[in-house]
Order: C-alpha cells, then structure tokens, then sequence
C-alpha cells in the first residue's frame, strides 16, 4: 500500500503513483509545494500507477491540474482507470458548480436600536420567567406547609449553617469596617459644631435602619447565592435534575425550599450580628476621634435610637433573603451548555440579586418614609 506520490521523470513527464486516498496523502503536500514546471511547457501526467482512487485525492488531483493550467503549462493526464477519471469528471463539475454560485451575503451587523431592542425583550423573557419560578416557588412552598412531613430538615440545617453559621466571620469584620467608616467620616463635621455626642445618633440609626441589614445582604448575594446559582447550574449541566424528576423528585421541593427557609431564618440574625459589630466599630472611633466614651455613647444611643429602627432594618432580612435565595436558583435552573454557561448565570445571580437587593432597600425607603416609620 504505497502513498500517494508525484515524480517528474523528464521536464515533459509526470508520473503520478500510489495509493490518492485520504489516509495515504500525508506525504502528498511537501511534493506538491516543491512541484514548479516552467511556463508554457507541455507535459504528460501518467497516472497509470495510481492505486487508489477517493474523493479526497479526486479533488487534490484536480485542484493539482488547475494549479499548473493557470500557471500556464499545457497537461495531458492519461492512463488513468475508467472509474477513476469518472470520479475525477464528478469532482471536477462540483468544483466548477461551487464557483458558480454567488459569494454568500454578509450579515447586516444590528442597529443600535435593533440591539437595545433585542436586549429590552430578553429582559422581559427573563422577568416574566423568574416570575413564574416564584410561583411556581410558592406553589411548592404551600404544599409543604399543607403537609410538613414532606419538607426536608436536615438540608434546611445544612443551608443554616452554611449560609449563617459560616459567614459570621466575613459580616462581622465588614460591619466593624463600616461602623468605624460612618463615624470617622461624621467626626469632623460634629466636631466643628461641638455635637461630638451625635456620633450616636449617626452610627446608631445609619447601622440599624440601612448599613448592617444592606451589607449583610450584598455578603450573602456574592458568598451563599453565587454558591446557590452554581450548585444548582452544575445539576442541571450534569443533568442531575432531569434523573430527579425521572425518579419522582421535585427539584424545587429539595433544591430551593430548604435554602429560602434557612436564609429567611439565618439572615435577620446575621442583621443582628451585623448591628452589634456596626455599632461597637462606632464606639470605637467615637472614643478615638471626638472623646465620647463607651458610657456616653450607650447613653445616647438608647434615646436616639428607637426599637422601631431597630424592627425597620430587621424587617427588611426576610425580604433580601428570599430575592437572593430565588434570584440564585432561578439562575441555576437556566444553565445550559457546559462550565462556561455555569460561570455566566452565576455572575448574572450575583449581579442582578445585588440590584434588586438594592431597589428593595429604595422602595422600604420610600414606604417607610410615607408611613412616617
């Protein structure tokens, strides 16, 4: 089973020898580029030696005869088998049949009309879609509330102390950070009007009604509901979940429901935490920076601070801990595709729970401050 092969005998002859077929051709590419005939010269392609006749070496023996043509030399091929220059004449009309047909047309790139347009009715897909995950949510939920027997604990435990337990550490540094900001940042303007003792006021309700429960949410968007949209988005890629609904187990009742539950449960307690260490970082640069120690600081904390503040940041948890728990494994149910898809709705999860967290936190605003709270 020889290779294919091509020797110039003589400047007038050209044998052509072998096996044209795509397997035996590796050797056929170097010959070629190194095959130069001078212009306008007659010569004899014998290929009375050619083996093996495929598609493959039809065409690379029909481009090979083109090339020297339009170089100008005149080629004779002969000897060559019936069948073979048979599938040589095939080859030979496709590629003439290619060059007839027009050059495909370039895709109009989209306006910048086209693409907003485009953008606004994913967007709307994307919303009416996560609507109907909530639904479907509260559906689930409702069943389970109808019979408690079917709602798994033990995954609600694990989700608790993940998502609380474990970020204890991260919340309680950032809140300190963000306490001793406040105040610091307020120091030298209470300073200049002697109102040192305001420190209070401002960490106090600062921290309670927006800072503590806001940035406690944002940590809990970017570590437990980018974890959320993940797990779930790695599922569906393995296809974990279609085997779920094959083996006659919701996804929502076991993925989604224990995560919601622990969250509402753990994230007004992380709040909490958060209130503590916002205010302790407060008390801190208040001695530091205005001269207000712990005692006075406490003091006036107390009276500026009322347990409505208090109640107002916490009442905002629940609310932030279902929009990241729904935002993430909505996200993770619309994974397709491979790691990169994965990838792609965790970022989305993070980003858009981070939004609406912040849009919640606007519209308590606007509430609260209609109802005078």
């Amino acid at each position: 089973m020889a290779p294919a092969a091509i020797t110039l005998s003589t400047p007038q002859d050209l044998a052509l020898s072998g096996r044209w077929a795509a397997r035996f051709m590796d050797a056929l590419a170097p010959q070629l580029e190194l095959l130069r005939l001078p212009a306008a010269s007659a010569v004899t392609a014998d290929a009375t030696g050619v083996e093996a006749l495929d598609t493959s070496g039809a065409w690379v023996l029909h481009k090979l005869l083109l090339r020297l043509r339009g170089e100008g030399v005149v080629v004779t091929l002969r000897g060559l088998r019936p069948e073979f220059a048979q599938l040589l004449d095939v080859v030979a009309q496709h590629v003439a049949d290619q060059a007839k047909l027009p050059p495909p047309l370039a895709k109009p790139s989209a306006s910048a009309l086209e693409r907003i347009g485009r953008s606004a009715a994913a967007a709307a897909q994307e919303m009416v879609a996560l609507v109907n995950f909530i639904g479907e949510t509260a559906s689930v939920f409702a069943a389970c509330v109808a019979h408690p027997v079917r709602l798994r604990w033990r995954p609600v435990l694990y989700n608790i102390r993940n998502a609380g337990f474990d970020a204890l550490p991260i919340v309680g540094v950032l809140s300190l950070l963000l306490g001793i900001v406040v105040a610091y940042q307020g120091a030298d303007q209470l300073r200049q009007y002697g109102a040192n003792i305001f420190v209070a006021d401002l960490v106090g309700l600062s921290m309670l009604r927006e800072f503590a429960p806001l940035i406690t949410a944002i940590i809990i968007a970017g570590r437990s509901g980018s974890a959320y949209a993940a797990q779930i988005g790695t599922m569906a890629v393995t296809e974990e979940i279609d085997a779920m609904r094959t083996i006659g187990i919701a996804p929502l009742e076991l993925l989604v429901l224990p995560k919601i539950i622990a969250l509402v449960i753990v994230l007004p307690l992380l709040t909490v935490f958060a209130d503590v260490f916002g205010v302790f970082g407060g008390m801190l640069m208040a001695r530091a920076q205005l001269g207000v120690g712990f005692p006075e600081f406490l003091d006036r904390f107390a009276k500026a601070v009322s347990i409505t503040s208090y109640l107002v940041g916490i009442g905002k948890a629940p609310v932030f801990a279902a929009i990241i728990t729904l935002v993430g494994c909505f996200q993770g149910f619309r994974t397709k595709g491979g790691a990169d898809s994965v990838g792609r709705q965790t970022t989305r999860s993070v980003v858009q729970s981070i939004f609406l967290v912040i849009v919640a936190d606007a519209l308590f605003s606007i509430a609260f401050s209609v109802l005078d709270l």
